[in-house]
């Protein structure tokens, strides 16, 4: 029975190392097939050389050719603004360096919209669109979204003053209206830094528009008190009109204001025309037809 027994042993313990012998075998093809099918995969889709950060970049940091190397990137999802050479980062000729305007990590690519014009810095003047100008609005805890606002976010700018009724030129009743809907923030205080970890309790908020919305936020500023409303970041700006005033925040109708009596004509009296006449002693007046 003893010999028995270990004959079985012997015979299971062979089993059990060769199951375990083709497993090993199994796995290791599977790995080889996956590496395979990603270097086919690879070489499937053409790729160009791009210039990209070789470690993290922090807003504001100058670019050197140190902090820099090539990597290959995928030809088909190429974005716009890349640069796909050192003599591209640094021309020939350009004096000054270029300047981060994004945080960066290792590996990513340099674009053209992150980084500065050779010799410009990371100020407001370097991230303004074409044709547009900034405008600085004043903001305190309340109408600063409580220091929500970051660089790159799109607001609703209210405005509240006084308002002339329409029934009298002395009368005015005080009024919150939207100016501007989707007005895109560029620096929060002195910072263009979108990538600011913190809440800022702003002062000021400058904000980018064509010259017909600044010269209305000058205008609103100088006249009465702005609010900024923080838009969702997929919500798309409204232009429909908003404009409430006390009694219609609290739903009360107000009476029309007493339009004033034209006064009615002063009637006319009508022409007569008479002639004297002498009648014995006595002299009269007899009507006749007027002429001009």
């Amino acid at each position: 029975m003893r010999a028995v027994f270990g004959l079985v042993l012997v015979i299971g313990v062979a089993l059990a190392g060769f199951a375990a012998y083709q497993v090993k075998l199994f796995m290791d093809a599977q790995e080889v097939q996956q590496m395979a099918d990603r270097q086919a995969a690879a070489a499937a889709i053409p790729t160009i050389t791009v210039i990209a950060a070789k470690e993290d970049i922090a807003y504001g940091d100058e670019l050197t050719a140190e902090k820099l190397h090539t990597i290959a990137y995928a030809e088909p999802n190429q974005p716009e603004g890349l640069f796909l050479t050192m003599e591209d980062v640094f021309p020939e000729g350009e004096d000054g360096t270029r300047v981060a305007l994004r945080q960066m990590v290792a590996n990513e690519p340099l674009l053209a919209s992150r980084v500065t014009e050779p010799g410009g810095d990371a100020g407001i003047a370097s991230i303004l669109s074409p044709g547009m100008s900034a405008f600085a609005i004043k903001v305190d805890v309340a109408s600063g979204v409580s220091g929500l606002l970051r660089p790159g976010n799109f607001v609703d700018v209210y405005w509240t003053g006084q308002m002339a009724t329409s029934q009298s030129q002395y009368g005015t009743r005080e009024v919150t209206q939207r100016i501007i809907s989707g007005i895109k923030i560029i620096a929060i205080d002195q910072s263009t830094d979108v990538n600011l970890s913190e809440g800022i309790v702003a002062r000021t908020v400058t904000v980018e528009g064509t010259p017909q919305r600044i010269a209305s936020l000058a205008q609103a500023q100088s006249t009465g008190d702005l609010m900024l409303s923080l838009n969702g970041l997929n919500d798309p700006s409204s232009n429909d009109p908003v404009l409430i005033d006390q009694n219609a925040l609290l739903g009360i109708v107000a009476e029309p204001e007493p339009v004033a009596a034209t006064p009615e004509p002063t009637p006319v009296a009508e022409k007569v025309c008479t002639i004297r006449q002498r009648r014995g002693s006595d002299v009269v007046e007899v009507p006749i037809p007027c002429t001009n």
